[in-house]
């Protein structure tokens, strides 16, 4: 996750934080359609231009979303100015620390479980084929970042950047990249075979294709991703 969003994630969980805005968050979201500032106002006994100021902050805060409208059966020239309604924003918050990205861990086992009902593969080897389409679809994340450069300096830079939005927190050395995360922490240690392969699997598929020496290898580390990228001319 860039600084730029984790900064957003928190700011907009942080809002919450504030009792008058935390109890407004909960009656938007348990109302069944669009509330406005004089029901909130109503329902939770708050000064009209409290709820206001509250609403339009959980607004900017991407935690409501809005609408403007005439109430039920005013129409025309003499209906009055549209009222602005709100109601829980769609978009989803997640922020963990250290970072991990569990949602992202289950769509590559969706994906596997997919695959393998329909076509009989099993589990293991869908997985596998899972990781490796996601981690090409990282690594044109690379080149869409340092364009076709065939710089392996410049792409190592940009692979520690992309990996460092996925959570991996990567760290430059002389020996190759250490991953001083992992995304999937808790899965890793119920299912360390499963989910560590998974892993290799996609750190793999990501750089070969890219102009790199660097290649994935599962080298487990207290406090660390059981991948590190070393430097090392591939064996054909």
């Amino acid at each position: 996750m860039s600084i730029e969003r984790r900064r957003g994630e928190i700011a907009s969980i942080s809002a919450l934080d504030d009792p008058i805005r935390s109890k407004l968050y909960t009656f938007v979201s348990e109302a069944s359609g669009w509330i406005n500032r004089d029901q909130a106002a109503l329902e939770l006994g708050i000064a009209r231009h409290v709820v206001k100021f509250n609403l339009d902050k959980l607004e900017e805060d991407g935690l409501l979303e809005v609408e403007y409208k005439r109430p039920s059966g005013r129409q025309g020239p003499g209906a009055g100015r549209p009222t602005k309604y709100y109601r829980r924003s769609p978009r989803e918050i997640s922020l963990t620390l250290p970072e991990r990205h569990y949602d992202f861990a289950g769509s590559l086992l969706a994906r596997a479980i997919v695959e393998s009902k329909d076509t009989g593969t099993p589990i293991v080897e869908a997985l596998h084929k899972s990781a490796r389409i996601a981690g090409k679809s990282i690594a044109k994340e690379v080149v869409d970042h340092v364009g076709l450069s065939v710089d392996e300096l410049k792409v190592e830079e940009g692979i520690v950047e992309i990996l460092a939005e996925h959570g991996y927190e990567p760290k430059s050395d002389p020996w190759g990249i250490s991953l001083l995360n992992c995304p999937f922490h808790s899965l890793a240690q119920e299912y360390t075979s499963l989910v560590c392969g998974m892993n290799e699997d996609l750190i793999d598929s990501l750089l070969e294709d890219l102009p790199t020496q660097l290649h994935a290898l599962l080298q487990p580390e207290v406090g660390h991703c059981c991948i590190r990228l070393v430097k090392q001319t591939r064996l054909s």
